[in-house]
């Protein structure tokens, strides 16, 4: 143990992807003989690892284990959080070629025809698992699936969609299950109320849907420079006022599904003064960011501003985007840049059709 002691005394400053796989490269026989010898890898290796890769940035996962006789894989992965994909895959991406290692960006598809998984005594594989497409009328874009298992009851349901989440993970990937799929809902088998498909074909049913969405909305942009804007006042559940401005023009498009990404940036200002609302060094500093992230994020690219919400010490500004992965990185940067002014964070998930806006829409 005082060889391992010695190794890791000197601690090496961990400020960028570069500084990281200096790092790794210079302690890469040592983890590599850990993992193919089958030593103590969670301290002589995930420790170390977890310790590293929280210094570059929180929220790393990681997976490691052998590929082949002569080759230690290391899998990089988001743990499913949108936010991180970008990060992980330009982590992954920087990585020299290492002799003896293999290195991943994200799980990678394991399909369907393996064993599948086993999570509290219930198995996950093509042949506990079904599958049908739910065509939605209002919503014809909307990739809605149903997954049956026959062993759900009310008691498990939770540890049987725990499962097919994980099984879809491993069988898609993890990049193809997150991003992919709109709606996801699981019963029992006697639930269904279509005919049920072996969910070895998922994947090619989702190929075929992702093929003819891209098709139809591909590079398609909408022009915001002479859009019209509305204003709403509201008064919240404690009585404070509310104030919002949307793009009301941008709300009627009818071309919504081609930017399917909303975007939530959320920034909580100190006080309670003015009811709510910021004064006026505050809204000159959240104008600021505003502008600095419209300056990244632009209409022509494929990021729609739908607009902005105050109330209660929070300014919230909204956007529909083509893709997650440059607001991840440009609100990220923002995240970090203001954190000794705001408490900054936001989030990214998949709206097709802007539902999450509905309560701008007249009634």
């Amino acid at each position: 143990m005082s060889f391992f002691k010695r190794l890791f005394k000197k601690e090496i400053p961990i400020q960028s992807n570069a500084d990281f796989w200096n790092w790794f490269v210079k302690n890469e026989k040592l983890f590599f003989k850990v993992i193919k010898e089958g030593g103590d890898v969670s301290a002589l290796f995930f420790s170390e690892l977890s310790k590293k890769l929280d210094a570059l940035k929180t929220e790393y996962w990681f997976l490691a284990g052998m590929y082949d006789e002569a080759t230690a894989e290391l899998i990089l992965t988001a743990d499913g959080d949108l936010k991180n994909i970008v990060f992980i895959e330009d982590l992954v991406k920087a990585a020299p070629q290492i002799k003896g290692w293999r290195i991943t960006a994200l799980k990678p598809e394991s399909g369907f025809e393996n064993k599948g998984i086993e999570i509290a005594d219930y198995k996950f594989s093509k042949d506990t698992l079904r599958f049908y497409s739910n065509n939605l009328v209002d919503f014809p874009d909307e990739i809605d699936i149903t997954i049956t298992h026959p062993d759900l009851n009310k008691d498990n349901v939770v540890d049987i969609t725990n499962g097919v989440y994980l099984f879809l993970d491993n069988a898609l990937g993890e990049l193809n299950s997150v991003s992919i799929i709109d709606s996801l809902n699981v019963i029992n088998t006697n639930q269904a109320k279509k005919p049920l498909v072996p969910i070895e074909k998922l994947k090619d049913f989702l190929i075929w849907r992702e093929k003819e969405f891209i098709e139809k909305y591909d590079r398609l942009r909408h022009s915001t420079e002479n859009d019209s804007y509305s204003a709403f006042e509201a008064t919240t559940e404690s009585g404070l006022p509310l104030l919002a401005v949307v793009n009301t023009d941008l709300l009627q498009w009818d071309s919504k599904a081609s930017h399917p990404w909303v975007v939530v940036l959320e920034m909580e200002y100190k006080g309670i003064s003015n009811n709510g609302m910021p004064d006026e060094e505050t809204y000159t500093l959240l104008t600021i960011i505003e502008n600095e992230i419209l300056q990244e994020l632009k209409a022509s690219k494929g990021y729609l501003n739908i607009g902005r919400q105050t109330a209660e010490n929070v300014r919230e500004i909204y956007f529909a985007c083509s893709d997650f992965r440059k607001p991840s990185k440009v609100l990220y940067y923002i995240q970090t840049k203001y954190a000794d002014k705001l408490k900054v964070s936001f989030d990214i998930y998949k709206d097709k059709y802007w539902q999450s806006f509905d309560r701008f829409l007249p009634r």
